[in-house]
């Protein structure tokens, strides 16, 4: 997905209902404001894996990202699952190794974490 926005807005219901991470919102702008966010572009999204039943797509993918600010690369992987109705979608869950982006972007140091 690149940043253009009407690109969203042709497959995202203005009221989706999005899960992850332990918490659930409502409404498009919540993915517009993820997509247009500085300072992290997205350079590649492999799908890995794709599973398609009835109204539910679930797909399994690596996204490579580049920090704007040091150029720096990384990859993540990420696991959604989506619900369409009339050619959009509607609910979306997903889960992403945001701690392993943050690192390899140089954000958190390398090593374990203390707890």
């Amino acid at each position: 997905m690149t940043k253009d926005l009407a690109e969203v807005r042709a497959v995202v219901a203005e009221d989706v209902a999005i899960y992850g991470s332990g918490t659930a919102v409502r409404g498009r702008r919540f993915v517009e404001q993820a997509v247009a966010s500085p300072g992290l572009t997205v350079l590649d999204q492999e799908i890995v894996e794709l599973f398609a039943a009835g109204d539910r797509v679930v797909v399994s993918l690596a996204q490579t990202y580049r920090r704007d600010a040091t150029g720096a690369t990384a990859v993540q992987s990420a696991c959604k699952m989506y619900r369409l109705a009339g050619g959009v979608i509607v609910q979306f869950w997903g889960e992403q190794d945001l701690f392993g982006l943050l690192r390899g972007l140089g954000v958190l140091p390398d090593g374990p974490i203390e707890f």
